[in-house]
């Protein structure tokens, strides 16, 4: 789950798009000077990467770890991010705005992440002026953000109730009360592993408190329909779940070659037994932190060399069998 900022003006600087690189540079030196005193504040350690300088490789993998966004991953001009020793925290330097901070935590918690982002946002504003419109609420580079700038979501799993014949339009009825819900990979891609979305529409008219309320309870809604046909499937098929839960974690255990498809599909698999008590494993295991590792960008990085398409999914197979754990 991830609520995020998009970020506010400077009132001396146009927003990015606009801005010279010059005056930039200017810009993001006083941005980390202001804010070198983040580790003090909370006790975390913060790592300065300029995304700018950056290889091609370095942000399709940030990108990859959902630290960045397609506009960002593409940006030439200067840019940069703080961010946290685990990456729960990243604040991003003159991107699509010229402070852009995300907070990402497991399970869903996503009043304790605004409380941590509100926290993070006076503290930015103690040493840096916002744009403010009294009529409009904060200004940003996209009017969609404009309002609070609060962009709320929890990533969700829904193996069972994505594959029922009423799923489009239940997303549809949700987008009624104002969500949007699509896919990890976005709009118009496949979607292997069932992991979806859930996020706020509007920024403008509506409180900070009243969005994460909506996304959260939409979130408990749709998780709720998943527990109950999960559990109906369970119940009349317990042997065929258990059996496919099985044969997936021992594709994964011992194949030696996986393509990512593949990989998203059996890991969704494990994931679905654990949740469901047909899996036991011997040490934590975090299916999602996996799915992340085996990106190609990811693979790639790790790697002492190029991988060709076949090498990648070799190098996947490898991954996975050295980061899932025995069976009990």
């Amino acid at each position: 789950m991830q609520p995020d900022s998009p970020g506010q003006d400077l009132n001396d600087y146009p927003f990015p798009e606009r801005l010279a690189d010059e005056d930039a540079k200017e810009m993001i030196k006083k941005l980390k000077l202001g804010l070198n005193g983040l580790p003090d504040r909370d006790g975390c350690d913060y790592e300065y990467v300029a995304l700018d300088e950056a290889s091609d490789l370095e942000r399709r993998a940030l990108k990859e770890r959902r630290l960045l966004n397609d506009t960002l991953e593409k940006k030439k001009g200067p840019s940069g991010m703080i961010v946290s020793e685990d990456e729960s925290v990243s604040l991003v330097l003159n991107g699509d705005d010229h402070i852009r901070m995300q907070f990402i935590a497991p399970g869903m918690c996503l009043r304790e992440l605004w409380d941590a982002a509100d926290q993070m946002d006076d503290y930015i504003n103690e040493r840096f002026a916002y744009a403010f419109d009294e009529k409009y609420g904060y200004l940003t580079a996209y009017p969609t953000n404009v309002g609070t700038g609060l962009r709320a979501s929890i990533l969700i799993h829904l193996p069972t109730l994505s594959m029922g014949k009423k799923f489009n339009s239940l997303l549809g009825e949700m987008g009624r009360f104002g969500t949007r819900i699509q896919g990890i990979c976005g709009e118009g891609s496949e979607n292997y592993g069932a992991l979806f979305v859930i996020s706020n529409q509007k920024t403008l008219g509506v409180s900070e408190e009243e969005i994460v309320e909506l996304v959260g309870k939409v979130a408990v809604q749709l998780n709720s329909q998943e527990n109950k046909v999960r559990a109906m499937a369970l119940s009349a098929h317990k042997t065929e779940r258990a059996d496919e839960a099985y044969k997936s974690y021992g594709v994964l255990k011992y194949a030696r070659r996986l393509s990512w498809k593949d990989a998203q599909e059996f890991l969704s698999s494990v994931m679905t037994g654990m949740a469901d008590g047909l899996l036991e494993v011997r040490e934590p295991l975090s299916v999602y932190k996996i799915m992340l590792g085996i990106q190609t960008a990811n693979l790639q990085k790790i790697s002492d060399r190029p991988l060709t398409k076949e090498e990648l999914d070799i190098a996947r197979a490898a991954y996975i069998r050295e980061a899932l754990p025995e069976l009990k």
